[in-house]
């Protein structure tokens, strides 16, 4: 008879009849709110909608179960879609879904290697620029649907946008961007409006997704192709997911196992790349309202790709009729809403040091003009790690003086020694003038590599050309034992 409390005191929470609702419903709203996105960005991607509804169906499913953030919802993104647009593009279908599964062998490989612990490098200012660049990427893709077009393209995607900024502010019960889809579809098709329906950009899928090898020639060729698209993907999935979970963290004051968020997206992206899909990472607006509705569990997680693939099945023939206007509204909304308006706001801008704009506009800039996430972050970070160097280099300072008998100069050094700041170094010292004796005292300053070792080791080369006998003193223990293991072993100097 005890046994049956203790069995009852084990079971999962979202086992409970309240959490279980929250979870369920939760997980409906959010695979509503997946179908538009999964085939926007699947038109982005330049695939059949099957392709990115596949994908979110897929990755929500494997994260459920492998992932290291409960209650974040993962799907086909799209940062994703821009990555791998030029491979669907450029070489088809078959060499899409190739990368998507190995680029998620990367992102399953980084996070076993602890990549995740990489992203305290990344500046903020580097985040901000990934946010907007990503918008504004989102964005121009819509500019297709919107140019040569009827008038009333324009017409139903202004219904659209009007409903979703309005239906807000009256109620969050609905989410605004499918009454803004219901809406906008029931106009043209009750009116008979002749504009591009989601059924012209390809056929919605009718069955379940088949697992099946890529249909690509295993040679080297094939690698060279996919490769850096794959890499491109990884990195962006990894830093995508990993901003997410940390949001989320922050919202519900818990916290989750990164290295497992990252090898996790590495396992639903292979198993995405299986089934056809387009691959995809974590869903900032999409976590947003599965935590907000209440959801905790990765019950929510689960619930939301399962309900996306029966709703899709069952309904196909009514997502056929929506009208591509819906679909660019709620993506120019997704846009929106995804830029930092705060960062470029005039006292946002007076107030931010001018490095740390430079570093966010250079992220935008590089992003935009190569359409690629990766490489803006990675240039972000150059950049960023260039502009620290430049202002730590300028915090070392060397004063001097001189013993009362004249006999001994002391110099002492103040900052941190390093490549950017020690080159100078041995330009602040009299040598021609300076007594017999220098001390150079280090007691507020800090040795961090081989160059600044070098340039003491310049500095005593120099005042013993002209015999005056030179003291390094202070040294930290840290500083110690990079000196003395490489003091007089660098060459060079003679």
């Amino acid at each position: 008879m005890m046994s049956l409390p203790a069995v009852l005191r084990t079971r999962p929470s979202w086992l409970s009849p309240r959490v279980l609702r929250t979870e369920a419903l939760a997980g409906l709203v959010v695979a509503l709110a997946l179908i538009p996105e999964a085939i926007s960005f699947s038109i982005i991607a330049g695939v059949d909608p099957r392709v990115g509804l596949f994908a979110s169906f897929t990755m929500a499913v494997t994260l459920a179960f492998a992932g290291g953030r409960p209650a974040m919802i993962s799907g086909a993104t799209g940062a994703i879609a821009l990555v791998v647009a030029p491979v669907a593009q450029q070489h088809g279908v078959e060499y899409l879904v190739a990368t998507v599964v190995l680029g998620g062998v990367m992102q399953a490989l980084l996070g076993a290697l602890g990549v995740a612990r990489l992203m305290r490098f990344l500046p903020r200012s580097v985040m901000v620029g990934f946010v907007n660049a990503l918008a504004i990427l989102i964005f121009t893709a819509q500019l297709p649907y919107l140019t040569d077009v009827s008038w009333k393209v324009y017409a139903l995607a202004a219904v659209g946008l009007g409903i979703m900024v309005g239906l807000p502010r009256l109620t969050k019960a609905i989410p605004a961007p499918l009454v803004a889809i219901v809406v906008v579809t029931g106009i043209a098709v009750g009116a008979g409006i002749p504009v591009p329906t989601v059924g012209d950009q390809g056929q919605l899928p009718d069955s379940l997704p088949v697992l099946g090898i890529p249909a690509v020639p295993m040679t080297f060729e094939t690698l060279r192709i996919i490769a850096p698209f794959a890499l491109a993907l990884a990195l962006v999935g990894l830093m995508e997911s990993l901003m997410t979970a940390k949001l989320v963290d922050g919202l519900t004051d818990t916290h989750s196992n990164k290295t497992r968020v990252s090898w996790g997206q590495g396992v639903a992206n292979i198993v995405t790349g299986f089934f056809g899909g387009m691959g995809g990472c974590a869903m900032i607006g999409q976590t947003m309202i599965n935590v907000k509705s209440g959801a905790r569990t990765r019950l929510s997680t689960f619930l939301a790709g399962a309900l996306l693939l029966v709703l899709v099945l069952a309904l196909g023939d009514v997502v056929a009729l929506i009208p591509m206007a819906a679909l660019v509204a709620v993506m120019v909304m997704v846009a929106v809403g995804t830029f930092d308006w705060h960062s470029i706001h005039p006292r946002t801008l007076r107030r931010m040091p001018k490095s740390e704009t430079t570093v966010m506009l250079a992220t935008v800039a590089v992003t935009v003009f190569t359409h690629n996430l990766a490489i803006g972050v990675v240039v972000g970070v150059v950049v960023a790690l260039v502009l620290f160097a430049h202002r730590v280099a300028h915090l070392v300072s060397v004063d001097s003086v001189l013993d009362p008998d004249g006999s001994t100069k002391i110099y002492r050094v103040t900052g941190q020694l390093f490549f950017a700041s020690s080159n100078d170094l041995v330009f602040q010292f009299d040598y021609a003038n300076d007594p017999a004796n220098v001390v150079i005292d280090l007691s507020e300053a800090h040795v961090w590599d081989a160059s600044t070792v070098a340039s003491l080791d310049a500095i005593t080369t120099k005042y013993e050309q002209r015999g005056t006998e030179v003291t390094i003193t202070g040294m930290n223990e840290t500083s110690e034992q990079r000196h003395t293991a490489l003091a007089g072993n660098l060459g060079g100097h003679h």
